[in-house]
């Protein structure tokens, strides 16, 4: 049932102030005037005869009470025109805000229009226009970043030699992207688009410059996209919140750069990706808080480079990742807290290297991995403290180096392992303090161990 006295519900976009209906206050409005009036003329006659005191004197004069009634019903009609004329403001006012409306709307049909036109130089202009679009309609700014993103999502053939090439695309699709990275600067500007969701699900990249970017809320998604070529560059991005998904990501050839990348919070997702060649680079990186995860990823070619990079707290996985080829570097990192996290890998081929590690806090942990093939090399390693966990781990095949590695404090764990073949050495190795652990482990005929310095009753203990 319809009630009549009810206010219009406020309609979003049409900038309409809300006003109760005229027919109900024109009324309402008259109905006052004449209470106000009686009330004032006999307050008016009163308030008189209040003052003259005197019972000699005439009766006071219905003149007088008139005037002063006509006196202060003119202010009072004064302010009923300021309001009246406060009201027609509003209304101006909407429609106003209904004309940028409609001109903001134009303005989003003929950049949608360009952006679907068949010459590159015409998309490139509607490129322009979308984001200068996002910037001066804040109500619409996701709509109109969903549209950038979307032109990224549709099919695009790298291959100059295909039938459905067209020339000038990579332009515009590198183009859209330093849009998106220049609005990524600065959480504190007024057209920022931080805390937006951009979703590449499914995207081709040969190339692009995410460098500097600031994602601190939102979701962005790579999520299914093909890295064929080129370089995607997150030089110097700083991740403090929200969540950077490559799930299920393919790297077949050219270059991911987190070189110098931020870590101090949010979430890296690598899961069930594919990296069969070319290089995702965290070289330098700092990780202090945050988590970066290639939780069942398949490493059969390529590199992910951490060299150098400090880990002083967070988390990056590796659990149950399968490494058939390829490298993962941590070469000369720092690591100082947090977690490495390789549980329940499998590696029958490739390289991981530890070499030069400084470990002083946290913990790297390969329990329950296994090793039928490839290298884990912890070549000239430093263990001042620091947990290396490797129980209940099985090798079968593959080389395990600590040559030259100094364990003066810290924990290498090796309870529970099972050593069928391969080889691991110690040798050169200085055992100075802390602890290396073979309690429980089985140590098979045909594997290959070099002690080196470590002390025989770890080595025999059942």
């Amino acid at each position: 049932m319809t009630n009549h006295f009810q206010r219009r519900p406020k309609q979003d976009g049409r900038h309409t102030p809300n006003l109760w209906p005229v027919w109900l206050v024109a009324p309402g409005a008259l109905l006052l005037v004449a209470l106000v009036a009686y009330g004032l003329f006999h307050g008016a006659e009163l308030l008189l005869a209040s003052e003259n005191t005197d019972k000699t004197t005439k009766p006071v004069p219905v003149q007088d009470a008139i005037k002063t009634t006509v006196t202060v019903l003119t202010l009072a009609g004064a302010v009923l025109a300021a309001l009246y004329a406060y009201r027609k403001q509003l209304l101006d006012e909407g429609t106003s805000h209904r004309a940028d409306a409609t001109q903001l709307t134009e303005r989003y049909t003929k950049a949608a229009e360009q952006l679907g036109h068949e010459q590159a130089a015409v998309r490139l202009a509607g490129v322009y226009a979308m984001a200068r679009l996002a910037d001066d309609w804040p109500e619409q700014r996701q709509v109109c970043v969903d549209v950038l993103c979307a032109y990224l999502r549709m099919p695009y053939d790298t291959d100059t030699n295909a039938p459905g090439f067209r020339h000038g695309e990579r332009e515009v699709r590198l183009t859209i992207i330093r849009i998106i990275r220049s609005h990524l600067q600065d959480p504190t500007e007024a057209t920022t688009w931080c805390g937006r969701s951009l979703d590449f699900t499914g995207a081709t990249f040969d190339g692009g410059d995410f460098s500097g970017a600031t994602f601190s809320g939102g979701r962005v998604d790579f999520v299914g996209a093909t890295f064929s070529g080129g370089t995607v560059s997150f030089f110097g991005a700083t991740f403090s919140g929200g969540r950077v998904d490559f799930v299920g990501a393919t790297f077949s050839g050219g270059t991911v750069y987190f070189t110098g990348a931020t870590f101090s919070g949010g979430t890296v997702y690598f899961g069930r990706s594919t990296f069969s060649g070319g290089r995702v680079d965290f070289i330098g990186a700092t990780f202090s808080h945050g988590q970066v995860t290639f939780g069942r990823a398949t490493f059969s070619g390529g590199r992910v480079h951490f060299t150098r990079a400090s880990f002083s707290g967070g988390t990056v996985a590796f659990t149950r990742a399968t490494f058939s080829g390829g490298t993962v570097y941590f070469g000369g990192a720092t690591f100082s807290g947090g977690r490495v996290d390789f549980v329940g890998a499998t590696f029958s081929d490739g390289q991981v290297y530890f070499a030069r590690a400084r470990f002083s806090g946290g913990t790297v942990a390969l329990s329950r991995a296994t090793f039928s093939g490839g290298e884990v090399n912890f070549f000239g390693a430093t263990f001042s403290g620091s947990q290396l966990n490797f129980r209940e781990t099985t090798f079968s095949g593959s080389q395990l180096n600590f040559r030259e590695t100094t364990f003066s404090g810290g924990l290498a764990n090796f309870r529970g392992s099972a050593f069928s073949s391969g080889t691991v050495t110690f040798g050169g190795a200085t055992v100075s303090g802390g602890r290396v652990d073979f309690r429980s482990s089985q140590v098979g005929a045909a594997a290959n161990i070099d002690w080196g310095p470590l002390p025989p009753v770890l080595v025999n203990q059942p």
